[in-house]
């Protein structure tokens, strides 16, 4: 952890000396997000928030299998009967992946071939939709299938113990779940208004 803080204040001190060399020096202009967004293609923001809607679904879902799937193990030494039954947590955590690999073909098919002019009004916002929509089912989803994994692997250890706790602790993680279609529902919203590109 402490490595972490070191690199994040290391990485802001030199941004901040950087900034500070252009301002001072007279070449403050250099340094213009503007500028880098208007003349940035709105094709490679399309296709970064698709690459990272999947990417990051897909790493929940293994992020929340892996811990799922080591607590069954370990709970099924003890009580062999919960193998099978937890299964389910394994499953919501797949869904997660899944909620990703729909919304990228959502998205993709707002892409079209035969661009002529990809500099225009309405195709940096469908790049600027597509992309914020990505980072927002992307990021939920990789917060859901953490959320469902950690709720599937208590659901697994509390059922070895006791095999009453698995209903209820089963719809605590039925709620964690629904955060990820709640995050389908937002990046639908974001990018219901983008138009394909002309």
């Amino acid at each position: 952890m402490a490595y972490l803080s070191y690199y994040a204040g290391s990485g802001a001190s030199l941004a901040i000396l950087f900034g500070l060399y252009l301002v001072l020096t007279g070449q403050g202009e250099r340094f213009n997000v503007g500028n880098f967004l208007a003349e940035s293609s709105p094709y490679l923001w399309a296709m970064i928030g698709i690459g990272l809607c999947i990417g990051l679904s897909v790493a929940g879902a293994g992020w929340g299998i892996f811990i799922t799937g080591a607590s069954i193990l370990g709970g099924g030494v003890r009580a062999p009967r919960i193998r099978t039954k937890n299964l389910i947590s394994i499953i919501f955590c797949e869904v997660v992946a899944i909620y990703g690999v729909i919304m990228a073909i959502v998205f993709s098919s707002k892409l079209n071939g035969s661009v002529e002019n990809i500099y225009t009004t309405g195709n940096y916002y469908t790049g600027f939709a597509l992309f914020w929509g990505g980072i927002a089912v992307g990021v939920c989803n990789l917060l859901c299938g953490v959320s469902v994994g950690v709720t599937g692997s208590n659901a697994a250890l509390a059922d070895a113990a006791d095999s009453q706790l698995f209903v209820k602790i089963l719809i605590v993680e039925i709620f964690g779940s629904i955060l990820g279609l709640f995050g389908l529902i937002v990046g639908l919203l974001i990018s219901g208004k983008a138009e394909e590109f002309a």
